[in-house]
């Protein structure tokens, strides 16, 4: 497309600083007078190029000519630095290379004032630019997964996008061993391959009515109310939004919310230990104190 050769003649440019047409026309695959028409509308639209003729001639932008004076505001450019500095941290292998072209470009030496990791304290599988491939190059995936229970299956899946939420990766596809579209947490991928067969593109990216849930597995709507001590407030704060909390005068707290009543529910509430009680409803409570006791039976 003739905009994506104009925006990387203007990076050589910057980069060697003078080029004859023909190295631009064999670069490119096409004929001189394309590359004459080319110096033509990057001309008209103010971008500062000229032609010198006769030896040690070429095709030169003004010295002091940075991208940003024609196209992207200061501000605009941090932003665009700033997001490729959080995108090397995905570790596809392109990143990087981005940020310093686009670096060259701005004609800016870059302050990285934000550092975003998303890696754990622990190993993960480093999927990333395998998944980026297969999804651009739409090519069916093969791979072991592992549920939340320990259980191992093989999966093939047409991988639609990389997905972060809530401090976990996750892979949404269309799952052609279960015939539907599913979620899928990166980090119990085990063993991915990439096929060579490849697959036609389909329309919607909805798992199973949503995609939250059907990570953790459906269950019907419970109304919850819970005490938490003052000992726990920080989980408050990490995994509660501030409209379910009400802070009481003995600076424990009431939380009520709405949530899907299942197995991920109750490991949830068990794990804020002593520091919890289930007010409401009754047979959340009852479940529980049963799941309590079995843990405290461990311990006879």
């Amino acid at each position: 497309m003739q905009i994506n050769r104009l925006f990387e003649m203007v990076y050589i440019l910057l980069d060697k600083k003078s080029v004859t047409a023909r190295e631009l026309a064999e670069h490119f695959g096409v004929s001189i007078r394309t590359i004459c028409r080319d110096v033509d509308t990057l001309s008209a639209v103010g971008i500062p190029i000229y032609t010198e003729r006769g030896k040690g001639g070429g095709i030169r932008l003004l010295p002091d000519f940075v991208l940003n004076k024609s196209i992207l505001s200061e501000q605009e450019q941090d932003d665009i630095l700033s997001a490729l500095h959080g995108l090397s941290n995905v570790k596809t292998d392109d990143s990087k290379q981005i940020l310093q072209k686009m670096s060259t470009i701005f004609n800016k030496t870059t302050t990285n004032w934000i550092e975003v990791d998303y890696s754990g304290w622990t190993h993960e599988n480093d999927f990333f630019n395998d998944f980026k491939v297969a999804i651009l190059e739409q090519r069916i995936v093969e791979f072991d997964y592992y549920n939340r229970y320990g259980d191992k299956t093989f999966r093939r899946v047409e991988p639609m996008q990389v997905w972060f939420k809530s401090k976990s990766w996750y892979i949404k596809g269309f799952c052609l061993t279960k015939h539907g579209m599913r979620l899928y947490k990166l980090s119990r991928i085990k063993g991915l391959t990439v096929m060579d067969e490849h697959f036609d593109k389909r329309d919607s990216l909805i798992v199973s009515g949503n995609p939250i849930l059907s990570i953790f597995e459906e269950g019907k709507n419970v109304n919850l109310k819970l005490r938490i001590e003052p000992e726990k407030a920080y989980r408050i704060y990490d995994d509660l939004y501030e409209s379910m909390v009400e802070k009481q005068p003995d600076g424990s707290f009431i939380a009520t919310m709405t949530w899907p009543e299942n197995s991920w529910l109750y490991d949830f509430i068990l794990s804020f230990g002593k520091y919890i009680e289930v007010l409401e409803p009754e047979h959340i409570r009852n479940i529980i104190k049963e799941e309590a006791q079995k843990i405290s039976e461990k311990y006879l």
